[in-house]
């Protein structure tokens, strides 16, 4: 359907908030980001105390003067010096870690962790910062204070007690640094082990196996600049006003210029209907918004490859009557395995791409023709593509539309995975894989002087399913909330509690805190925000963004406790407890970073002359051979894929669930039970579903409701009381929020292609509460 929006939009009249703690949905009306994002921004700053300390320091957010990276997305810095790069979401994530609230000895004292499991997530990390070192003290049930120089000891007598080193594992979240992955699995490896599982094995794992099949690279080739000059953008399975708000921005500008913006995506979200881009003063003052699409398509969850077989099969056809349909120039130079895929397209029937997509086929002609006017497209997707049993299959099928038309490796085309957390692509990029290239092991070894591991080592699920065995005894965890991030949550935990010793490098409390192994330490760390202060001074650390600038952020706040260490401190000590005969200089190496980017700049490619071009405005971009059209693929060219087509409808009676965050959240981080963009306040335990679907089930409007999904294994998982949501989403389809709802999905339930975590394919029945 097209979408047309008045662009001048008076205020809405003032509605109070819904009681405390009394749930209530009334649909969002407002455009995104605007008013709405500057009254929330100020709410939250006044609760967290920092209304004067938080808005000084957010003017240093994204600045390459100097300032720090913001914690949140990775979403590229703008490139034409815009002074206020911020949004709501970022400016919520840095004061959350700039809290004035402390949880130390005194809380621990306080508070058994008995008591503390019976708390929420949000009341957990809103006790404030971690300010020194903790040990669980199982006699008392209560962690209690450590020196570093006996956790590290702790550390070290766990690992090397272990019969094997892949008896250990070391998983990672996305904030952490360049310079801290890259010690994290030089440790990891110089111990012998290639466990390191991270989060990219349940968000976007899919999109590097399918990039890196089709084009040789596990990456996007496109940069801001192509956004600037694309004729199309095209978003899948994005909730772009929560989880990338910058987006917002390149989206109205979009607009603005005459781009064409089809969003993809079973629910519409905020992000593709209207904008008042903050920075905009006069567009503010004047309650003068933007349209962020021009034509949204509500696909079935799973859906989205049968949309795109279905634009690929109209091109086809129009190509018989117009040869400039297809790039039969770039497809003969640059491709292999075309006639294979054109006879697929044409052997696949217009009834089941209708069926399986839930489109009608004028939607779909709609989306091709799009596609097929604009001279240069720009494909970007989210989760909502990858955390299926056909994640891979369906990104390489976007790879086939893009080839069809030669949509890569010139200005203003290409694939654009939106990665969700800041740094996830630098991680990856500076040897955080389980299954690491040999060349990368070659140059590691010539490098860093040590013998790597060569066996392929556990992802995340992997991880949980040695630990359940007891074959994994040491869990470290380099940030995030491991607990709560994984599926099946019940399995999960008791996969946790089997370890020997669990290790969790943390700013704030969280839940994995609390479900440990026999012996259990809190080690505290700085934050992004923070500085960093070393033997020779003051320290900045890099990371990459989701289109593959790397730059330097510097924090700029004292630290919250006198007794944090930086991420590469903690690193290296635990490694020389661990490795006490080790040549690695991990003492020197933390006195200076340089003098890890040195090392780095030999061991990673693209990262030659590290501590140069870093230093440029904006940092540096690590090179994409296919945005050059160098194809790195056993054929040596852009490869199309064969995939048939997936069977996405659900059984009768039965629901497709996607798990999803809300926008008063972070990964696992709850700000508030509210999420504005979707009209609900003080409410986290809900479905949303369509309507005909509820009056088929007998349910009433936020009526309670039993939630059960049924794993392949046949397994059963429940929730009960959940309140029903009545919302514009397909029939047959159903959405709730994570970490909540991971109980649904079993651990043994994840993709083949990708072995990603399907927590956006969750079969399930829903009924009216017993």
């Amino acid at each position: 359907m097209s979408i047309n929006h008045d662009e001048q939009d008076a205020p809405e009249p003032a509605v109070g908030p819904a009681p405390e703690g009394e749930p209530r949905f009334r649909p969002y009306r407002r455009p995104a980001a605007g008013w709405g994002a500057a009254e929330e921004v100020t709410r939250f700053l006044g609760r967290e105390r920092a209304p004067v300390d938080g808005a000084r320091t957010m003017r240093k957010m994204n600045h390459e003067d100097g300032g720090f990276d913001c914690p949140g997305c990775a979403w590229p810095d703008d490139v034409n010096g815009l002074r206020l790069d911020i949004c709501e979401n970022g400016i919520k994530h840095a004061t959350w870690e700039m809290t004035h609230k402390r949880a130390g000895r005194e809380f621990f004292a306080a508070h058994s962790v008995t008591e503390l499991s019976g708390w929420s997530d949000h009341d957990l990390e809103n006790q404030g910062r971690l300010t020194e070192p903790m040990v669980y003290d199982p006699g008392s049930d209560h962690y209690t204070p450590i020196s570093w120089k006996d956790a590290f000891a702790l550390v070290g007598t766990a690992l090397r007690g272990l019969d094997d080193p892949n008896e250990a594992a070391f998983y990672t979240s996305g904030r952490l640094s360049n310079e801290a992955t890259f010690l994290y699995q030089l440790m990891a490896r110089e111990l012998g082990t290639n466990n390191l599982p991270d989060c990219s094995n349940m968000c976007h794992e899919a999109s590097g196996r399918a990039l890196t099949a089709s084009l040789g690279t596990g990456k996007g080739t496109v940069d801001l600049k192509d956004w600037e000059s694309a004729d199309a953008l095209f978003i899948f399975g994005v909730n772009a006003a929560s989880n990338a708000p910058r987006m917002l921005t390149a989206l109205s500008e979009a607009h603005q210029r005459g781009a064409q913006i089809v969003h993809v995506n079973p629910l519409v979200e905020a992000a593709a209907t209207r904008t008042i881009v903050p920075h905009k003063f006069a567009d503010m003052a004047r309650f003068k918004s933007t349209p962020t699409s021009t034509l949204n398509v509500q696909p079935r969850i799973g859906g989205d490859m049968a949309l795109v077989r279905g634009m690929a099969k109209a091109l086809l056809e129009r190509s018989a009557s117009d040869p400039k349909a297809l790039d039969q120039e770039f497809i003969d130079r640059f491709t292999t395995g075309f006639a294979k895929y054109r006879a697929l397209c044409e052997a696949t029937p217009w009834e089941e791409i209708e069926t399986q997509s839930a489109l009608g086929r004028a939607d779909i002609l709609e989306a091709a023709r799009v596609y097929g006017e604009a001279d240069r497209s720009v494909v970007s997707w989210c989760l909502g593509l990858t955390q299926h049993e056909h994640g891979v299959d369906t990104v390489r099928e976007i790879v086939n539309l893009l080839l069809l038309r030669g949509n890569l490796g010139r200005e203003g085309a290409g694939p654009c995975p939106v990665r969700g957390h800041s740094n996830v692509q630098g991680n990856r990029t500076c040897g955080v894989d389980h299954h690491p290239a040999e060349a990368f092991l070659d140059r590691l070894a010539e490098a860093c002087a040590i013998t790597p591991p060569r066996e392929q080592g556990l992802d995340t699920v992997g991880t949980i399913e040695a630990m359940r065995r007891g074959e994994v005894k040491v869990f470290v965890a380099m940030g995030g909330n491991f607990a709560r991030a994984a599926p099946d949550t019940p399995a999960t935990f008791a996969a946790l509690r089997s370890c020997e010793l669990t290790v969790q490098v943390s700013t704030k409390l969280n839940r994995s805190h609390l479900v440990h192994g026999r012996r259990a330490l809190i080690l505290p760390c700085l934050g992004r925000t923070e500085k960093d202060h070393q033997r020779k001074g003051v320290q900045s650390v890099s990371v990459e963004d989701s289109m593959s600038m790397v730059h330097l952020s510097v924090g700029v706040k004292r630290p919250a406790s006198p007794h944090l260490l930086s991420e590469p401190a903690v690193i290296a000590g635990m490694a020389r407890a661990a490795l006490p005969d080790s040549a690695t200089p991990w003492h020197w190496y933390v006195e200076d970073y340089d003098r890890i980017r040195d090392t780095m700049a030999k061991a990673l490619d693209g990262f030659e002359d590290f501590n140069r071009r870093v230093r440029r405005p904006l940092g540096f971009r690590l090179r994409q051979p296919a945005r050059e059209r160098v194809f790195l693929t056993p054929s040596g060219r852009a490869e199309f894929s064969t995939a048939a087509l997936p069977d996405v409808v659900p059984a009768a009676g039965t629901l497709t669930l996607g798990t999803l965050r809300s926008h008063d959240q972070w990964n696992t981080t709850i700000y508030s039970g509210n999420d504005r963009y979707r009209g609900i306040e003080n409410l986290r335990t809900l479905v949303f579903m369509n309507r005909a679907d509820m009056r088929e089930r007998g349910i009433a409007d936020l009526g309670p409701v039993d939630i059960t999904s049924t794993a392949r294994d046949g397994s059963r998982r429940h929730l009960n009381g959940y309140l029903a949501i009545p919302y514009d989403i397909p029939r047959g389809c159903a959405a709730g929020y994570m970490p909540e709802m991971n109980v649904l999905c079993a651990l043994g339930d994840y993709s083949t292609q990708s072995d990603q975590p399907i927590m956006k394919h969750v079969k399930v029945t829903i009924a009216p509460a017993a």
